[in-house]
């Protein structure tokens, strides 16, 4: 057991004047299965290449042990996975990657493959197992979870749950309670370290939040009642040091007393007000504002919207899946589960528009407006304005929808391609909810979405219950949203 002490840390990226870090200071056990979380762009990933000395700062972070970062880079993917499991360097024996590989449920013949022609699920857990096996190394897990199906999310969070000494990003909620014993939040104002999984800390976090709004009700009411009765004491100081002057005052020094002596409890009252408010303005830094979202929905003519009857999916001689049967009915919610490789984006395309050759029987009713949020965020270029005219949506909608899904009003002046890639995704989300259409498709739309942003999600689809198919492996959502799921084979 050793500790990683951060003290005094400062950074910001160069041309930036604004800094991520100010004066962040804390500590942390080298034997802690850390959760790691953060609103999207708050620097979380930024905070693991500090780790990692990859940037320049100000302060201080010391460690007896050494960090790897996960994803590992893998430069050749065509050399055997045997070949990268060594490049990793770790002094281990092929019987120790083979027990962890079985722990991972990953054949040991995937050593003799080439990497590239692996899943990514199972080159996720060839590294994880590789990275695991080093000497005196704190693994920096930044967000595995985004290309894994739901039956190897638990698997791999059981692994997680079976070491120690790692900090995980993740926005999964399930997988950060079946794998963590601490969490590391970035807040609004300051970063936290607690005990306990997410739900503890979401809990604690709640009753804080309670504590402190009905705090800052209380200080306001008393504030406004004592500014009132500071001006009523000055008030009558001064009229009463005003009766001095003129006739019939027959003691003057009696009424100057009382005078002062009502400017002095106005005063004090003046004091405790500033006490009051310095007080209040320790409150609600950290409170995060997660305003509700709305949508853009239209009915349909058409109760019956799409319809898969054995619909089998090829591309070429290739055989995606087969004997596919669904059915969207207005105000479905359907989840779409599957192992990676199912053909979930496919027949995701299919009901699109795109070709893909099928048997079976389709149907799609007709002038169906779809509103299609696509896995791949990489083509985001350019300025919000422009792809706002684009694709044809309110831009003062959609810059508004942003900012509840907390962008900073800086960000709207970047080029998307410098966002991070969680706000790329929100980007594909404000313009889905600017859209009228009669039916939503999200294809893994909470990849790399911070936790309180799906909680946003959930709480607008539970609220307007619009028509929407979609693949995503965070189970919570999948189990607070769907109406249906539809499960494909592999």
């Amino acid at each position: 057991m050793s500790l990683i002490s951060v003290s005094n840390l400062t950074f910001c990226y160069e041309g930036s004047y604004d800094n991520i870090f100010e004066n962040v200071s804390f500590q942390i056990d080298t034997d802690w299965k850390l959760g790691f979380i953060g609103r999207n762009g708050r620097g979380k990933t930024t905070f693991l290449n500090l780790l990692l000395g990859r940037y320049e700062y100000r302060g201080s972070i010391s460690a007896g042990v050494n960090f790897e970062y996960f994803p590992y880079a893998v430069d050749d993917k065509s050399q055997l996975t045997i070949d990268v499991v060594d490049s990793v360097g770790g002094n281990f024996q092929l019987w120790e990657v083979q027990r962890e590989l079985s722990k991972l449920d990953v054949s040991e013949d995937v050593l003799y493959r080439p990497f590239e022609t692996l899943s990514n699920g199972e080159q996720t857990k060839v590294l994880l197992a590789a990275l695991f096996l080093k000497e005196n190394s704190f693994l920096l897990i930044d967000e595995p979870t985004n290309h894994l199906d739901v039956e190897a999310r638990e698997l791999v969070a059981e692994y997680l749950n079976s070491k120690k000494g790692f900090i995980l990003v993740s926005h999964d909620r399930a997988f950060l309670d079946s794998c963590v014993d601490h969490i590391l939040s970035i807040n609004r104002a300051n970063i936290e370290v607690q005990s306990g999984n997410f739900s503890t800390w979401y809990y604690n976090k709640q009753l804080k939040d309670s504590f402190e709004l009905k705090t800052n009700q209380k200080l306001k009411k008393e504030i406004k009642r004592l500014e009132g009765a500071a001006r009523q004491r000055a008030d009558w100081s001064y009229k009463v040091e005003a009766t001095k002057i003129g006739n019939h005052v027959y003691d003057r020094g009696y009424v100057g007393h009382l005078a002062a002596k009502m400017m002095k409890r106005s005063k004090a009252i003046e004091r405790r007000q500033k006490n009051m408010i310095e007080e209040k303005s320790k409150l609600l830094k950290n409170i995060e504002k997660a305003e509700p979202l709305k949508i853009a929905t239209a009915a349909h003519h058409a109760g019956r919207l799409v319809e898969l009857k054995d619909v089998s999916l090829f591309y070429g001689t290739r055989k995606v899946c087969e004997n596919v049967s669904f059915t969207i009915e207005q105000g479905d919610r359907i989840a779409l589960w599957g192992r990676n490789g199912s053909g979930k984006s496919s027949i995701i395309k299919l009901i699109c528009g795109e070709k893909i050759d099928y048997t079976g029987d389709f149907y799609k009713a007709a002038n169906l407006k779809i509103s299609y949020v696509p896995q791949d965020t990489s083509f985001l270029k350019g300025s919000l304005n422009d792809y706002a005219e684009r694709n044809n949506i309110d831009i003062s909608l959609f810059l508004a929808i942003l900012r509840k899904l907390d962008f900073e009003r800086v960000q709207f002046e970047k080029d998307m391609s410098d966002f991070s890639a969680g706000q790329k995704k929100k980007v594909l989300i404000a313009r889905s909810l600017c859209e009228n259409a009669n039916l939503f498709v999200w294809d893994e739309p909470l990849n790399y979405i911070d936790i309180l942003s799906r909680m946003q999600i959930e709480e607008l689809l539970t609220e307007y219950r619009p028509t929407i198919l979609f693949v995503e492996h965070d189970i919570s959502f999948c189990e607070n949203i769907a109406t249906k799921i539809v499960r494909l084979q592999a």
